[in-house]
């Protein structure tokens, strides 16, 4: 009965479901001189258990110093008010081009405006000259009447 429950514990051990009360009767049974002899592979593997643990390591271990963590939150932090500064930045950059650029348009505009109303105000003295001209020829049309009815005076009288 006993062999029988021991093969159960084993097919559970190597299943990875005993608990430590059954690997301490597995670990009691095949460290004793009564093993069935087709469980005798058992025995190696619990005699090196049994053995490595008493083992111990009696060398110092040289730890290395723990290195300073750097806290990389505050950069991640620094580097996002950077990002942000540099849009912010580059927003009013852009908006100071952009109002730039508005003006000069609308300067160019207002320099056409001015070159035109300049064409036509050169054209409205022209205008002006031609009928100031048109105006002293008109004065001299009505002065010739005046003469005529004058030099016939001067004629007839003569008679």
């Amino acid at each position: 009965m006993e062999l029988a429950n021991i093969e159960k514990l084993v097919d559970k051990y190597l299943d990875a479901e005993t608990t430590l009360q059954e690997e301490q009767i597995l670990q009691q049974y095949f460290t004793s001189n009564n093993v069935a002899p087709h469980l005798q592979e058992y025995s190696m593997m619990f005699n090196y258990f049994k053995q490595s643990k008493d083992e111990t390591y009696t060398k110092t271990i040289q730890l290395k110093p723990e290195k300073t963590k750097k806290n990389w939150k505050w950069l991640s932090v620094a580097a996002s008010v950077a990002l942000l500064f540099s849009v912010f930045i580059g927003n009013e950059q852009y908006k100071e081009y952009q109002q730039r650029k508005q003006f000069a348009q609308i300067k160019e505009a207002l320099q056409m405006v001015s070159i035109n109303l300049n064409k036509g105000n050169e054209a409205l003295y022209a205008v002006s000259n031609n009928i100031s001209k048109g105006s002293n020829a008109v004065q001299q049309l009505n002065t010739l009447p005046n003469t005529f009815s004058k030099a016939n005076e001067i004629l007839n009288v003569n008679k």
